[in-house]
């Protein structure tokens, strides 16, 4: 009895300090954000007096207003939209394709070919700016959001990740699509896709957010102040001598506003596309 009641409360005692563990990582991660969204409602002389207090003293919000007046941030908002989207669109269609072809189609050399395929992963993007920057240039679409768009929509990590996915579906759900006489585009469209939706949903955030924080392609690839999309043309906020913090907060916070959005409405498929994509290999 002794022995058990010991081993009751060290079980107790894990539990409590797991608890305590991720509530002080949560808040960790919660600070940075609660920290912004309190200095875009101060003042700038309470951003320089006290700029860590969690509570402005009064509540600017011309701020938000600001953000509008100082840049183009609508302007930049639109590209950031146009280009999220045509990626978003360019990688769900070619990843789903080539995950299709990995998973299903039996042709000689498949496995060398993806796993040179999924070799790519290893290379730093910012190792193939360079070469992407030359095609773009003898294309003639340096300045111009396609370059942005064609660099973004071809990913290893898409076809990875959708031919995990794939696996995980039974072959023997299209065997009546087979002997109905039904192709591979007429099966992919109309029994895995459907089937895919979560698997779907999670890419979509994941090249969401990769695209809509992308820096280093925009700032390469676009010289034109009015087409830049937001992490560069945010960038213009900072001056050379002084920077408006709470200027800066408010407009990053009305930046990410789009990608909450989005997660709220597709979590459930981003937990359950992250559960099951990994299942078999």
């Amino acid at each position: 009895m002794v022995f058990k009641a010991a081993h009751l409360g060290r079980n107790e005692r894990n539990k409590i300090a797991l608890t305590f563990f991720f509530v002080l990582a949560a808040a960790v991660i919660v600070f940075p954000l609660l920290w912004a969204l309190s200095t875009s409602f101060k003042t700038y002389p309470e951003v320089l007096e006290k700029p860590y207090d969690l509570v402005p003293r009064h509540i600017q919000l011309d701020n938000y207003i600001s953000v509008f007046t100082i840049v183009p941030f609508t302007r930049y908002f639109i590209n950031s939209v146009i280009v999220s989207s045509a990626v978003i669109l360019g990688t769900l269609v070619f990843s789903s394709l080539a995950a299709y072809a990995f998973s299903r189609l039996q042709f000689k050399g498949r496995t060398l070919l993806f796993l040179l395929y999924i070799a790519t992963l290893m290379v730093p993007r910012q190792v193939v700016l360079v070469p992407n920057f030359m095609i773009m240039k003898n294309l003639g679409l340096i300045d111009n959001i396609w370059s942005l768009i064609l660099t973004g929509m071809f990913t290893a990590y898409g076809t990875f990740f959708l031919r995990q996915f794939f696996l995980t579906i039974p072959i023997d759900l299209e065997e009546a699509a087979i002997i109905d006489g039904l192709g591979y585009f007429k099966r992919l469209s109309l029994i895995i896709i459907p089937l895919a939706k979560p698997a779907l949903v999670t890419l979509l955030i994941i090249t969401l957010l990769n695209t809509w924080n992308d820096f280093l392609f925009p700032l390469v690839f676009i010289n034109t102040d009015i087409k830049r999309t937001l992490p560069v043309g945010l960038s213009l906020l900072r001056g050379d001598f002084d920077t408006q913090w709470n200027i800066v907060m408010a407009a990053t916070l009305l930046s990410i506003l789009p990608l909450v959005v989005v997660f709220v409405f597709a979590q459930k498929f981003f937990i359950e596309g992250i559960a099951l994509s990994g299942i078999k290999g």
